[in-house]
């Protein structure tokens, strides 16, 4: 018989050791799901009442158990599909997945942006280092009386002259009552309107003009995009930086948009420094600018 030595040389011991060495790789990748902890799906507790109450809210009553059963098959199908679905791939080169797991680890920086309250320091703070964006606007009270230069012509400012006197000589407290020509889209009296109000309904003009004007006092005309105006200001209040105490709801909301954009953009800079980012720019077409080397960008290699 042939020594051990000679054995190995043979090739059929040769295509026998190497068919048990096959068929054992194939045991190994043929093992129970039950082995792989990947495998399993467990459907907890605080699941299926998380499922109940989203059924309870949509249809206003609690699921019966068959309803809650169902409930939680699609749940354990879903769950299966979604992991055949990563472990195919699918979810690489598929714009809405991308976009949809970008917008979730966003969320998880708001969320951290969002546990924090602002204090009152933080928000005084952050009024005095941007004061324009809080700034109240002058405002007032003002009554007009309208005067159509297409009705009226080369004697508007002879009318205007003799209405000025007639609503001058009058008491301080009437409403002019019959003069001027009407118009429907303007309000004899605007009650404490912002000038920016004043500016979207009269124009730039008119608004800069108005608050330039005596109060308690009729004059004019004040041209506007309708025509001519007469015009009685009847009170002001001045404009300026706000107190926090005026626009803390405003103030905490601009803060937390703040907040929220730097903590994102803190969070993004940890997670980008743990790439390094090459770009490939295309060659340039013939006669144009730039180049087309490569760019190595961003963080340290992993």
């Amino acid at each position: 018989m042939p020594g051990l030595k000679g054995l190995l040389r043979e090739p059929l011991v040769h295509f026998l050791l190497l068919g048990a060495a096959l068929f054992a790789l194939d045991a190994w990748l043929r093992q129970p799901p039950a082995a792989d902890a990947g495998r399993e799906i467990v459907v907890g507790a605080a699941r299926i009442n998380t499922l109940a109450q989203n059924f309870k809210r949509t249809w206003q009553r609690p699921p019966t158990r068959s309803e809650l059963e169902g409930l939680v098959e699609d749940y354990v199908r879903e769950e299966v599909l979604y992991r055949e679905a990563l472990a195919l791939g699918l979810d690489r080169d598929d714009t809405v997945i991308r976009r949809r797991l970008r917008q979730k680890m966003e969320f998880v920086s708001d969320d951290a942006a969002a546990l924090h309250t602002p204090s009152d320091q933080e928000l005084a703070d952050w009024l005095a280092a941007n004061p324009d964006d809080f700034r109240i606007e002058r405002r007032a009270t003002f009554d007009q009386v309208y005067l159509d230069p297409r009705l009226r012509g080369d004697a508007l400012e002879a009318d205007a002259k003799r209405m000025l006197d007639e609503l001058n000589r009058a008491d301080a407290s009437a409403k002019p009552s019959g003069q001027g020509d009407g118009l429907l889209l303007l309000n004899p009296r605007f009650e404490d309107l912002p000038q920016g109000e004043v500016r979207r309904l009269f124009g730039n003009a008119f608004a800069e003009a108005l608050f330039e004007q005596p109060v308690g006092r009729w004059v004019g005309p004040i041209d506007s995009g309708y025509g001519s105006h007469l015009v009685r200001l009847q009170a002001t209040t001045p404009g300026g930086v706000a107190r926090l105490e005026e626009v803390r709801p405003l103030l905490e909301r601009e803060w937390a948009n703040a907040r929220r954009k730097e903590l994102g953009e803190s969070f993004y800079a940890e997670l980008r420094a743990r790439y390094r980012v090459t770009v490939k720019m295309p060659e340039p077409q013939r006669g144009t600018e730039g180049g087309g080397a490569a760019a190595a960008l961003g963080g340290q290699g992993q």
